[in-house]
Order: structure tokens, then sequence, then C-alpha cells
């Protein structure tokens, strides 16, 4: 009797490992996007959080600090007119935005943003390890504050210094640059917005082939 031949086992391939970790990404987002509804830690009342959009497993994430009025009544990040500036950017930067993931820091649409609970502003290191950046572009000072306060895992300090690549963890780089919401109606912060931003076309321009 001829012994049984054993069966290879089947290989995966990276495409399906690329999609298993896309699929827990979007998975672990609707989850968070879940909690966040019913959260209460903050006096939102009973409107809805705003809540971040775009890829998720995105090269790029954007970070400001609390949402203006048509992202709140969307309840997406990025609604609006910020979301224009930065499409019509991405275009002359040569970015695809579909490697970008946007978000806030307070979720909760608060007429005070300093309202917000730590624990709510801490929800931001959850989205950072779903997505996994390359880049987080932090938009304004006070975004800048947040993140730092989170103390990431192997994070370092990032500078209150604009246009300049920083290195966050070992595998994130940070960009900080002018809050877009105060830099779209005045000419001369237009400009420097835009001087800080550009330096993230030249980091794309190197990231490595997928």
């Amino acid at each position: 009797m001829s012994a049984e031949k054993e069966i290879p086992p089947v290989q995966t391939t990276e495409d399906e490992i690329k999609e298993k970790y896309l699929e827990r990404a979007i998975r672990e987002l609707n989850e968070l996007g879940s909690d966040l509804s019913s959260c209460a830690d903050c006096p939102r009342g009973d409107v809805m959080p705003v809540q971040g959009s775009g890829h998720p497993q995105a090269d790029i994430m954007m970070l400001k600090h609390s949402a203006t009025s048509s992202e709140i009544e969307e309840g997406v990040a990025f609604f609006g007119r910020s979301g224009h500036a930065l499409m019509k950017s991405f275009e002359r930067l040569a970015i695809d935005p579909i490697v970008v993931f946007g978000t806030l820091c307070c979720k909760c649409p608060l007429t005070e943003p300093g309202y917000a609970s730590s624990e709510c502003i801490s929800r931001v290191a959850e989205e950072i390890a779903i997505v996994n950046p390359r880049m987080i572009v932090v938009m304004g000072i006070d975004a800048l504050q947040s993140l730092n306060d989170l103390e990431l895992p192997l994070s370092e300090p990032v500078a209150e210094i604009e246009g300049e690549v920083q290195r966050l963890t070992p595998t994130i780089d940070v960009l900080f640059v002018p809050d877009i919401d105060l830099s779209l109606d005045e000419e001369e912060a237009k400009k420097r917005f835009w001087t800080s931003f550009r330096v993230l076309g030249d980091w794309y321009a190197q990231l490595p082939p997928y």
C-alpha cells in the first residue's frame, strides 16, 4: 500500500496579506467610530462626533485640533473649505489623495474644544495605531500639543518648527504646519501655510515604491 502524498500548504500571497491587514483596519476604525458615537465623556449633547475619513492604511495622516461648523454639520473631518484647499494642494504636490487619512484631536463638536476630556482626545492614539501612517501632518499648536501629550510608545517630542520633517517614532515622521482653518482668509497666513506644507511633496516623492 503506497503512502499517502502530503498536500503542500497553500502559500499566502503578499496581496492576500495586504488585503487582510486592510480588512482589519477597516473593522477597527468602524469599531472606534461606534465607540465614539456612544461616548459620554464630553458634553456634546445629541450632536454626533466628527469622525476621521480617508484610507484606513494611509501613508499620510492629517491632524487638526477641532472641527469647523461644516465639519460638525457633516460629521466628517476636513469637510468644507479646508478639505477643498488640501485637495488642490495635493494636486500641486503630485500626492494621490487616496493615500491620505484626516482626523481631529477633539472629535466632539463643542463650542469650546477645551472642554473635551483627555480620554476623548487620547482616541487619536488608537487611530494612529490602526492607520499606522508614515507621516502625520500636524496643523496648529493646539494639535501639536495634543499629539505630544499622547506620549506614544517610542515617541519623541515634536518641536514647534514649521515646515521641517521631524521624527515622532522610529516608523512615523511628523510635519508641523500652521492651522489651515486660520490660514485661508489672510494672504500672508496662506503663504506661510503653503511654504510649510509643500515640504510634504518632497517627502512623498522620496517614498520607496511599493
